[in-house]
């Protein structure tokens, strides 16, 4: 049973994933305004539980992409940057990227990549967690 206090759960048509320093949400299924929302507000908390310093969105199983969904996006990369994590937008089919130009919506100043694949790797060179973090030198002995 669902207590009242606790967050709203996501419908199976979403996931999340952690993997290393970053998360994977892959959208399955097109979601309606009040999922999205749901959607957003769970991305966003995951990032601080989690420590999150990139999340991959992939949204190749969509196959329209509206303004609401598009504003939500664009909302979710602002908010995670905000809380230390870069976003990459992944997987836009073609068809959908031409409906946004030609709607004239836009994904402006979020990171896009090709699929999930190219989208870690982009997170990887912009955070730097493909990278080991430098040792902590002992100030005392000099060592690591």
């Amino acid at each position: 049973m669902r207590n009242d206090k606790d967050p709203p759960t996501l419908p199976a048509r979403v996931s999340i994933l952690r993997q290393g320093a970053h998360l994977i949400a892959s959208i399955h299924t097109a979601l309606d305004d009040s999922q999205l929302l749901r959607f957003q507000h769970e991305l966003i908390d995951r990032v601080g539980r989690d420590r999150a310093r990139g999340i991959v969105i992939d949204v190749a199983a969509l196959d329209v992409l509206d303004s609401f969904g598009t504003r939500t996006l664009r909302n979710i990369a602002r908010m995670a940057n905000l809380r230390g994590a870069r976003t990459v937008i992944v997987g836009i089919n073609p068809d959908v990227a031409f409906a946004m130009v030609e709607l004239g919506t836009d994904l402006s100043g979020v990171l896009t990549a090709l699929d999930l694949e190219e989208g870690l790797a982009l997170l990887n060179a912009t955070t730097g967690a493909g990278q080991s973090l430098p040792a902590r030198v002992n100030r005392q002995t000099g060592r690591t």
